[in-house]
């Protein structure tokens, strides 16, 4: 595709508010209203602690974010360009305010250090986004028993009434929910006519965003179980501080998802940008949840499920478990988070991740984040080399698959899509006590290269037994996968795994590949040894 056709694609699909406010953000910056901060409003208080964060702040100057450690000495250092920005952005959110062993004199200081170094208006920490985090970590500071200073008042009331002008509708999804979270919660902190504004513009959001954004099946609608994570912790704290928003309907059903998108291992599936270790763990939301009054007992899933509105199904039997992904690419408008990964699943035997997506390392453009975006990175099949859906550029997705059929029982799910021209992708996964079976129909004309991808976990070692089988040695068991298919050529390799943000792992890749006249259908079985 050429460029001028990548970018009208891509434009394409966004609404025309998303041009007004793209253009305003780029061309216009807000003046910052230094006026004297409302008086903070005494009856916010928290019922419950909010949850903790990882520790990464390890006293002196010294942070460790997405597996990243640098020293912050002086002002140049929360802008410095030889630092990657995600790092610098985790640095501005303040997170590490929330970690259990953080001092008060250390917390204090660095807010300090934030106001004299960050002057308004100049710098990461002024993006919405960053300004959104930081507002309701200062806010949970001060809920969790500590000071805030005149000063540090004074700034939280400038930084709210920038944000309050610069928020995010070129961009809308995860980013705006943000956006109006630190609304609420500056609303309901501070009290007076100023406030309130506040509070209304922030309630004025949620209430038009989540019927749109979280699925009838409690899911959200950017497809990610970690942007999901970090929503509903979002709504679990608005209902800590007993905010106007009701959401508790939303928050059950958003429970009843994670658990659903959980694997037996205890963490989330890694389908589109998704990493391990940035929002909440799902054992923590679980606890966080039920101290504040929801029922959660009944959430550990145990048998197969199906997300009809995201798109995804779970299947459940005996020792196996599957998760697998027959969902759109994302919300047309927002598929920044999305990957080409149409038809992919991750599979757990017992509590061992077995085979798993690639994972996501970084946010911004490389070999490696095209190669984590792209078809091949995932456990899917990729026709003449090409990716099922167009993902370019760090965040853009062109031209994108479409699922155009999709089946659920509790034995197995079945879903096709239309991302490569001409050709149809249906793929049916089969389970039973003794594994999962995996049917690829492949339907269109002509000659194409098929290649069926298959990323194991790091740990893992694959040998190739004959040309239709490779046994996986998982220390405690062995697995065969297996091909019904005599002119599959098997083609091991090594592939790069992120679990986390900043880590990258050499694992075990089996590509089953041949050059085939369409239709063409494959059975692949997965089973012990």
């Amino acid at each position: 595709m050429n460029t001028v056709l990548k970018y009208a694609e891509t434009l394409s699909y966004l609404r025309p508010g998303q041009f007004y406010h793209r253009l305003l953000f780029k061309t216009f910056r807000p003046k910052p209203d230094l006026r004297p901060a409302p008086e903070v409003n005494g009856r916010c208080v928290k019922k419950r602690a909010f949850a903790a964060a990882t520790d990464c702040f390890f006293g002196g100057c010294r942070f460790r974010f997405i597996n990243e450690e640098h020293e912050i000495k002086d002002a140049s250092g929360w802008n410095d360009a030889g630092i990657n920005k995600l790092w610098l952005y985790n640095l501005h959110y303040f997170d590490f305010l929330r970690q259990p062993d953080i001092t008060g004199e250390a917390g204090a200081l660095w807010i300090e250090r934030w106001i004299k170094e960050n002057p308004p208006a100049t710098g990461n920490g002024w993006e919405p986004y960053t300004l959104s985090l930081r507002i309701v970590n200062w806010i949970k500071w001060r809920l969790a028993g500590h000071e805030l200073s005149a000063e540090a008042l004074h700034s939280l009331a400038v930084q709210t009434r920038y944000l309050g002008k610069s928020l995010e509708y070129h961009l809308m999804a995860n980013h705006l929910l943000a956006n109006a979270k630190a609304l609420v919660f500056a609303g309901c902190f501070f009290d007076g006519a100023e406030a309130s504004e506040w509070l209304e513009k922030g309630l004025a959001v949620y209430r038009d965003q989540l019927p749109e954004q979280i699925l009838n099946d409690g899911g959200h609608f950017e497809r990610s179980a970690m942007y999901h994570s970090i929503i509903l912790e979002d709504l679990l704290d608005l209902k800590n501080i007993s905010s106007p928003l009701d959401a508790d309907l939303y928050i059950t059903k958003m429970l009843r998802w994670l658990a659903v998108m959980t694997g037996p291992d205890g963490k989330i599936c890694l389908f589109n940008d998704a990493a391990h270790g940035i929002a909440a763990a799902p054992d923590k939301l679980l606890e966080y949840a039920a101290a504040l009054g929801f029922r959660t007992e009944g959430l550990s899933v145990s048998s197969s499920y199906d997300l009809p509105d995201t798109g995804y199904a779970r299947l459940q039997r005996g020792d196996w478990t599957c998760i697998c992904d027959g969902a759109p690419i994302g919300p047309d408008y927002q598929p920044g988070h999305s990957h080409a990964d149409t038809l992919t699943f991750e599979l757990w035997h017992k509590d061992k991740r077995i085979i798993c997506d690639s994972g996501t390392k970084q946010y911004i453009q490389s070999d490696i984040r095209r190669q984590q975006r792209g078809t091949a990175g995932h456990n899917t099949a990729v026709i003449d080399g090409k990716d099922s859906s167009y993902v370019w550029s760090a965040h853009r997705v062109a031209g994108r698959a479409r699922i155009i059929k999709r089946f659920f029982s509790r034995e197995m799910f079945s879903a096709a899509h239309n991302g490569y021209s001409g050709i149809i992708h249906e793929r049916d996964w089969i389970i039973s006590e003794g594994g999962l079976i995996i049917g690829d129909y492949l339907q269109g004309a002509g000659a194409h290269d098929i290649a069926l991808m298959f990323h194991f976990s790091p740990e893992y070692k694959i040998f190739i037994i004959d040309d239709k089988t490779v046994k996986i040695d998982c220390g405690e068991v062995s697995l065969a996968l297996k091909t019904d298919c005599d002119s599959m050529e098997i083609s091991p390799a090594a592939g790069r795994y992120s679990p986390e943000f900043g880590v990258e792992q050499k694992s075990p890749v089996i590509c089953f590949k041949t050059r085939t006249v369409l239709p063409f259908k494959i059975t692949t079985s997965i089973y012990v040894i």
